[in-house]
C-alpha cells in the first residue's frame, strides 16, 4: 500500500506527513511540495533515508502530479493557497489521482462546506465546490471538515495586537467557537489516509473547547503580562485596522509589507463567523479517528511565548 501526501511544505501536511512516517515504512510513502527547498534540509535527508519518496509539484502542472501520484493507493489532498484559483486545481489534483489508480482521496476542507449558511464566509465556496466535485466522481473519499486554527488566535492575533499598541479588534464579538489545534487536524486527517475513518464521510475536526476571541486576548494577556485590550468593531472598522498594517482587503491586493498572507475579507468573514455561531461546532471526531482528546488553549499557549518574547511581526518568522 503506497501512501501519497500532497503540500509537505507548507505547516499541516508537513505534520500529517510526519505523524504517518511513524507509522508507515518510509518505501511506502510519496510526499509532494510545491518548492523542495522551502523544507529544512535535516528533515528532507530524514524523510529520504527512511525510504520516503519526495516529489516535486504544482496542482496546475497535471505531468508533475502523473509522475508523483504513480503507483499510490491513497492520497491526502491538502487545499491549495489560492482562493478563488483553487477549485480547478483541486480538480486537476482529484482528476490526476484517479487517472493514477488511487482508490481513496482524504481532502483538507473547511467547517460547513456544503450548508448554504457558510457561503458568505471568505474560504468556504472553495471547498464546497471541491467537496461536491468529489462526491460526483465515485471515488471513495473523507472530506476533513476543520475548524479554524487554534494557534492563529495565540500567534498571528497577538502578534498585530502589539503591533497596534497591545489593541486586539475583532469582529468575532463575544461569539464562542471550537478552535482546533492544526496537530490535532494532521492526527485525524493521517487517520483517514490509513484507513481508519468511514468511507464517503465527511468529519466536523473540531476542538473540544467552546472559547471566545476574547477569552484567548484574556489567555495571552495573563501569560504574557502585555496589557492587552479586546475590542469588538464591525467591519468597516475592522478593514481600516488591518488598512494601518498593510494587510490588503482582497486577495488580489499587495501582500509586500503585510505581516500576514491572510486577506481583509478573509479575516474579517471568518471572525465574523465566530460572531454568528457559525464555529461553534460539536464533534468527538478527533477522538473517534485518533483516540485521543484534542488539545485546549491552555494546553499549548506556552508553546507560543516567543511571539511576544522575541517580538515577532511577520508572519514568515513564526515557528
Amino acid at each position: 500500500m503506497r501512501y501519497i501526501i500532497t503540500g509537505v511544505d507548507g505547516q499541516l501536511a508537513s505534520r500529517v506527513a510526519e505523524t504517518v512516517l511513524d507509522k508507515v515504512d518510509g518505501h511506502n510513502l510519496t510526499f509532494t511540495c510545491m518548492k523542495k527547498d522551502r523544507i529544512p534540509k535535516a528533515r528532507v535527508q530524514r524523510w529520504e533515508n527512511a525510504g520516503v519518496k519526495i516529489f516535486e509539484i504544482n496542482y496546475d502542472d497535471i505531468p508533475s502530479m502523473e509522475r508523483a501520484f504513480k503507483n499510490g493507493d491513497r492520497i491526502y489532498i491538502v487545499s491549495g493557497l489560492e482562493v478563488g484559483k483553487r477549485v480547478q486545481q483541486h480538480k486537476n489534483a482529484i482528476d490526476t489521482a484517479i487517472k493514477a489508480g488511487i482508490s481513496h482521496i482524504t481532502y483538507s476542507s473547511f467547517i460547513g462546506a456544503t450548508d448554504p449558511k457558510y457561503a458568505h464566509v471568505f474560504v468556504t465556496p472553495d471547498h464546497t465546490a471541491t467537496e461536491n466535485y468529489l462526491k460526483s466522481t465515485g471515488i471513495a473519499y473523507n472530506a476533513m471538515r476543520n475548524n479554524l486554527y487554534l494557534e492563529n488566535y495565540l500567534t498571528m492575533y497577538p502578534m498585530l495586537a502589539l503591533m497596534s499598541d497591545n489593541k486586539w479588534l475583532s469582529t468575532a464579538g463575544e461569539g464562542r467557537a471550537t478552535l482546533v489545534h492544526k496537530d490535532d487536524c494532521a492526527r485525524a486527517a493521517a487517520a483517514a489516509l490509513l484507513g481508519k475513518g468511514e468511507d464517503n464521510k465527511a468529519y466536523n475536526i473540531v476542538g473540544s473547547e467552546s472559547v471566545s476571541v476574547r477569552d484567548l486576548c484574556n489567555l495571552i494577556k495573563e501569560i504574557s503580562c502585555k496589557d492587552l485590550e479586546y475590542i469588538p468593531v464591525n467591519p468597516e472598522q475592522y478593514y481600516e485596522y488591518l488598512k494601518k498594517l498593510h494587510i490588503p482587503k482582497e486577495i488580489t491586493g499587495d501582500f509586500s509589507q503585510s505581516p500576514v498572507p491572510f486577506c481583509g475579507e478573509d479575516l474579517m468573514t471568518t471572525d465574523a463567523s465566530i460572531k454568528e455561531g457559525l464555529l461553534n461546532v460539536e464533534s468527538n471526531a478527533i477522538e473517534l479517528l485518533t483516540g485521543q482528546k484534542p488539545k485546549t488553549a491552555k494546553d499549548i499557549v506556552e508553546k507560543y511565548k516567543y511571539i511576544w518574547e522575541e517580538n515577532i511581526q511577520n508572519w514568515r518568522d513564526m515557528k
